[in-house]
């Protein structure tokens, strides 16, 4: 039995540095994993079959992340796997909460199945179930290039982020088809990222679409520098200390729906 942490993540900025033939946009992003996440649970049964609890509600099976990542491991036919999960990450919200279930299933059945698969084997796989999962395979904080499937390990400053989720879920497919949105911003080097300033290129779109992120970040902007994570919705500010964080988390409170996480640069499922 493996019972684990599914961390949440943000991306620290965001570039659209171009668009592939494909329709794939090329990227510039920092991962910043964060201790604050779902709780999931893996356990053998003596009867075959993939089991998961709670079911995600409105999410057939086909299409469920976690299923899609017990599946293409090709786990033995005479047991199965019971699954179940505490869900806290808010789906829609840019935190990466689907692909860091798929990330964590595909590493609990390598170890409980001793399938073998390496570290990169199960990056490849989980690329397959989306662009953000090869980082929590991976398990590190990391800076990433391409379609954010190139990825370097990043040791990131010790802070502490207050995460606005406001009440909306942005469709990541609309934002990226936005025809206002800026897809040539010019590459930086991990320099520039440190020195600042950065920014989220969907972030534009995404405010002129969605009232509540817009004010999200006015908002979180009064106590700190605000942007917004992946494609939405979640905004976020850093801080130096957890009293500071908690601090302007309690003044969110009546408002927003909110947390503090602490910034990680690694985690293990096993």
């Amino acid at each position: 039995m493996i019972e684990t942490l599914s961390p949440a993540k943000l991306n620290l900025f965001l570039h659209v540095t171009g668009q592939r033939d494909n329709g794939y946009h090329e990227l510039q992003t920092a991962f910043q994993l964060l201790d604050w996440g779902d709780r999931m649970r893996f356990e053998i049964t003596e009867t075959p079959g993939i089991t998961l609890h709670p079911p995600v509600a409105g999410v057939p099976n086909e299409d469920n992340l976690i299923f899609r990542a017990a599946a293409s491991l090709g786990l033995p036919q005479d047991r199965g796997i019971a699954i179940s999960i505490e869900k806290v990450i808010p789906m829609g919200g840019g935190l990466g909460g689907g692909s860091s279930n798929a990330a964590v299933t595909l590493l609990a059945l390598n170890d409980l199945f001793d399938l073998g698969y390496s570290v990169d084997e199960l990056a490849t796989k989980g690329a397959v179930l989306g662009a953000d999962v090869p980082v929590f395979v991976r398990g590190t904080s990391a800076w990433a290039e391409g379609i954010g499937d190139e990825l370097m390990p990043l040791e990131l400053p010790a802070c502490w982020f207050v995460i606005i989720y406001p009440d909306c879920h942005v469709s990541t497919q609309e934002i990226f088809g936005a025809p206002e949105l800026t897809r040539n911003t010019p590459p930086i080097t991990v320099s520039a990222f440190f020195e600042g300033p950065v920014r989220n290129d969907l972030q534009p779109a995404v405010e002129s679409r969605y009232k509540q992120v817009s004010t999200a970040i006015k908002w979180l902007s009064n106590h700190g520098s605000a942007m917004m994570t992946g494609s939405g919705a979640c905004v976020f500010a850093s801080f130096q200390s957890q009293v500071e964080a908690q601090r302007v988390a309690e003044a969110a409170k009546g408002e927003f729906s909110v947390f503090v996480a602490k910034g990680i640069n690694r985690f293990t499922v096993v």
